[in-house]
């Protein structure tokens, strides 16, 4: 299984990962420079990691997540969320019009909840999803 994702992790690191994940660090560094939003800053590189090399690892909620990172769910909507969302639908057109594309159109589309709502949520191995249950 772990070749699959690897092979899976290549293609598309080549069709679109690459992209993706230059878009993310982008807005992270320039919620590194507004210094207020640096914690929006660490969402996105972890985004930008994890959009990079998706394939064996999943994102769920963090138990301790309280009332603040819904609030900056909110605030990250406003002025980065939409704009990755963006990308990552107008990113999976393409990848739609060719048979090899197809999956991963579908999981630049699965990707759009957690870019617009990232605070609150962390990045886990597919084989961790389930081990706090």
């Amino acid at each position: 299984m772990k070749v699959i994702e690897l092979i899976l992790n290549v293609l598309w690191l080549l069709f679109c990962g690459l992209w993706m994940a230059i878009g993310y660090a982008v807005a992270g560094i320039i919620c590194f420079i507004l210094i207020i939003t640096i914690p929006f800053g660490i969402a996105s590189f972890r985004l930008a990691g994890y959009v990079l090399w998706p394939f064996g690892r999943t994102t769920v909620d963090k138990p301790d997540a309280g009332p603040a990172s819904c609030a900056g769910n909110v605030i990250w909507l406003i002025f980065a969320g939409w704009w990755l969302a963006i990308a990552h639908f107008v990113t999976s057109i393409p990848l739609f019009l060719s048979i090899i594309g197809i999956p991963f159109g579908w999981a630049n589309l699965k990707m759009i909840p957690i870019s617009l709502a990232p605070l609150g949520r962390e990045v886990v191995s597919t084989d961790e999803r389930f081990a706090g249950w």
